[in-house]
């Protein structure tokens, strides 16, 4: 047997392959699936080559779900539901996923530099983004599922960059900030649960390079959509935005069916619903 297979075989082992793992179906997953109003997951991005469905695991436990693209190395989107942030959970890690650099591997969130240092050997980023991928890039590590939608500790696992892309940082810094921020105030005062997508959208040919590879793509938009229910389950409010992301630092309200044609013009295949019955009540 050679050696280079015998040192993965190995290093499997020692990374204690885990039960969970990059899933054919969001629905394959009870735990995963729930993060969808009505556990009904949106058609955007399905059919995209090189798209993987990620259940992100932290603490042996599920927070959120991410439609993640190996090719251009950000997000389709990120799934989550909102929960009022208790403070805390600000990581100064960044977490990689080992599963997309080999099946063998645990599916739990892993710091990044701690598992490189670990297996100088092998290269973790053939299908993600890496930390150093944004250093010194002129571009903020900007997360889709914000860290501040979340309590401890999901909160600390917005923080894989699997979650994150590239963002212009007076965007990140201002317009969007503050978009989210507004969506805190909004789901606290009116929403007994609020059910949110959050996606970028890739440039034609914008990235950043390393060493003369394309590493990451620099999304043209990032957006972003929720559906809000009261303690009944029905839906009593909705909404979306988009963002251009540069430094024209404008984010422009939408509603859903809106939003939907907005996405449509940059998608092959049918968008249709965001979320099931585009978050509108049923008629008594």
């Amino acid at each position: 047997m050679e050696v280079s297979l015998v040192f993965g075989i190995v290093i499997g082992m020692l990374l204690s392959p885990a039960d969970g793992h990059v899933l054919d179906h969001f629905s394959d997953s009870p735990e995963c699936v729930k993060f969808f109003y009505k556990e009904k997951v949106p058609d955007l991005g399905a059919s995209q080559p090189n798209v993987v469905r990620i259940c992100q695991r932290f603490l042996n436990t599920y927070h959120f779900a991410t439609l993640y693209d190996t090719y251009h190395r950000i997000a389709v989107y990120s799934a989550y539901f909102f929960k009022p942030s208790s403070g805390g959970g600000r990581e100064k890690r960044w977490f990689v996923e080992p599963q997309l650099v080999s099946p063998a591997w645990s599916s739990e969130m892993e710091d990044g530099y701690k598992l490189s240092q670990q297996n100088p050997d092998i290269y973790l980023g053939e299908k993600q983004a890496l930390n150093e991928d944004y250093t010194n890039s002129g571009f903020d590590r900007g997360h889709l599922n914000p860290n501040g939608h979340h309590a401890v500790p999901s909160r600390n696992a917005t923080f894989t960059l699997t979650n994150v892309v590239p963002q212009n940082p007076t965007l990140n810094q201002n317009a969007w900030n503050k978009h989210e921020s507004k969506l805190t105030n909004l789901f606290n005062a009116n929403c007994h649960q609020a059910y949110v997508l959050v996606g970028a959208i890739p440039s034609s040919n914008n990235w950043i390079i390393k060493n003369s590879v394309k590493r990451v793509n620099i999304p043209e938009y990032l957006w972003d959509a929720f559906c809000c229910i009261d303690q009944n389950g029905r839906p009593i409010l909705s909404g979306a935005a988009t963002a251009l992301n540069t430094e024209l630092n404008v984010v422009v309200e939408r509603n859903l069916d809106e939003m939907v044609d907005f996405l449509q013009q940059f998608s092959d295949a049918p968008v249709k619903e965001l979320f099931s019955g585009q978050c509108k009540a049923a008629l008594d």
